[in-house]
């Protein structure tokens, strides 16, 4: 018989990984396929689906090739994605009439405060288990309803990405529960189905929504012979309903018990926990898990930017590093690590608030703008550099916080997936920074290995979903450096303060900003 291996494809918000994974973990091939997104005005952030499904099936093709397998032997496929924001709205031939607003657009402020005035919020977060802020889809549907009639009045379904990207290699429509809860809103967690309540409340009508709503784990359908010939896969290879990227890079962690709780670290960070539903938050972001969706819940926070801002900073300001990256063989994030290696703890008092796009949980303010604190002219490139690491380490131990003040029982070790696995430096002063043990799963991953794992499932060939302890033992363990402690718990508070002091400032900005723009 011949070798049989799993599909794991995550979409995310800057680029599109595949995984081929044999049945035991091994990573047999992969490929990364990048893009960028859409700003056509401050604060907004979207994309186009064709740019996602190709992607999609050139990172298939290319993963499978360096694979060195046979189509034949592709069991199963799993697509994870990026949140999606209000998903894609299509006509009745599943055609896009707009962009996608990503889960990074902050343009539904003025939908925010109507849902603030005229929702009963209470009900919305014991319905949903979420509360109101421009993150959530809802508010951005909200936002096309109000200000783009001519697209509202076309709309048959709004679609998560990879929704649709599996709907455009199966002909088959379903959302899975991870997608459908983390929309906000609209779904009731507890019970797994589309609110009317909600609904009625909101002005949103549920023909909108998808009508199928299938674990993540469900083989929705199978590759169709025009799919197949883009992605280089067999006609007929099923594919599960996937589901959202954080709590599948949760899964990929080998975080599989209460209180095991997981940073998946990419463009943006998602902090977060699985549990049984006793811990909701309004701070903080919930939807059912990807595995177990009937009695577990996966609750995060996390920064809107991180990987993203340190790619950022690499495009704007880091030329030099890039060339002499070229000079050396290494990459220019290699190099730019190496310098603020170089750098003390604290970046000789240098702070940044990492809110370039806003923030989300648990900040919650689409109003927040970047700063970059105590600047003086001994700084360097590398301090900045390196001030940028230690915002998105604050920024993880707020989120932290406020998951231990809802009692959601952590354990002290932290796991880390994503690209900042690639830095040695960058965990070690998470470590410092949250006084918690950070280990990194080997390999770092991330969503593909875990959408593997859920194809597995989806088409029998995997039993149990702890079987993923043994596909990612942790290679890395950065223990927190007391000496450091005194020094990042100053400059925390300080990055605290900072917020506090300049919030009115920076809402008077971008509100004066957003009238010119207008």
């Amino acid at each position: 018989m011949a070798d049989r291996y799993l599909m794991g494809v995550d979409i995310g918000t800057l680029g599109t990984k595949a995984l081929v994974v044999s049945t035991d973990g091994e990573i047999r091939g992969s490929a990364l396929a990048e893009y960028g997104l859409l700003h056509p005005s401050p604060s907004w952030a979207e994309q186009w689906p064709e740019v996602w499904e190709n992607a999609v099936c050139q990172t298939i093709r290319e993963s499978v090739r360096r694979a060195s397998v046979h189509p034949d032997e592709i069991a199963g496929v799993c697509i994870s994605g990026l949140y999606g924001g209000s998903g894609i709205p299509v006509d009745k031939e599943v055609s896009p009439l707009h962009p996608c607003l990503i889960w990074m657009d902050r343009r539904a402020s003025d939908e925010v405060e109507w849902v603030r005035e005229n929702a009963d919020l209470d009900q919305v977060f014991r319905t949903t288990g979420n509360y109101v802020d421009t993150y959530f889809g809802y508010t951005k549907i909200l936002w096309i309803k109000r200000n783009l009639p001519d697209v509202w009045q076309r709309i048959h379904k709004f679609i998560p990405p990879s929704t649709y990207v599996a709907f455009r290699l199966t002909g088959e429509l379903a959302i899975d529960y991870s997608s459908a809860g983390n929309l906000g809103g609209l779904f009731d967690i507890r019970h797994l189905q589309w609110s009317e309540e909600m609904s009625e409340m909101l002005g949103i009508p549920l023909e909108m929504m998808p009508e199928k709503i299938v674990p993540s784990t469900e083989v929705i359908g199978e590759i169709t012979p025009s799919a197949a010939t883009r992605c280089g896969l067999t006609p007929g290879t099923p594919v599960v309903a996937g589901g959202v990227d954080a709590p599948m890079a949760t899964l990929s962690a080998g975080a599989t018990e209460p209180g095991e709780n997981v940073a998946m670290m990419g463009t943006s960070t998602c902090w977060g926990v699985v549990h049984q539903g006793d811990s909701l938050a309004k701070k903080l972001v919930s939807m059912p898990h990807v595995v177990n969706c009937d009695r577990e819940i996966y609750t995060w926070g996390g920064a809107a930017t991180s990987g993203g801002l340190i790619r950022w900073f690499r495009n704007e300001f880091g030329a030099a590093e890039v060339a002499r990256g070229e000079t050396e063989g290494r990459d220019a994030y290699e190099v730019l690590d190496s310098d603020a290696s170089n750098v003390r703890p604290g970046s000789d008092n240098l702070v940044v608030l990492p809110y370039f796009m806003g923030e989300r949980a648990p900040v919650w303010d689409p109003h927040a703008r970047g700063i970059i604190f105590g600047l003086s002219l001994y700084h360097t490139r590398a301090h900045v550099f390196r001030a940028f690491l230690e915002s998105s380490a604050f920024s993880l131990r707020h989120s932290i916080e406020i998951g231990e003040n809802v009692g959601l029982g952590l354990e002290p070790e932290t796991k880390v997936v994503g690209g900042i696995t690639k830095s040695r430096l960058w965990p070690q002063i998470l470590a410092d920074v949250t006084g918690r043990r950070i280990s990194v799963p080997a390999g770092g991953a991330g969503a593909p290995l875990g959408g593997a794992l859920v194809a597995g499932l989806g088409v029998g060939l995997i039993d149990d979903y702890r079987v993923i302890r043994e596909w990612s033992g942790a290679d890395a363990v950065f223990e927190p450096n007391a000496g450091n402690a005194g020094v990042y718990d100053r400059l925390y508070a300080i990055y605290r303060g900072v917020y506090s002091d300049t919030k009115q400032r920076m809402h008077e900005l971008t509100t004066e900003g957003a009238e010119r723009n207008a």
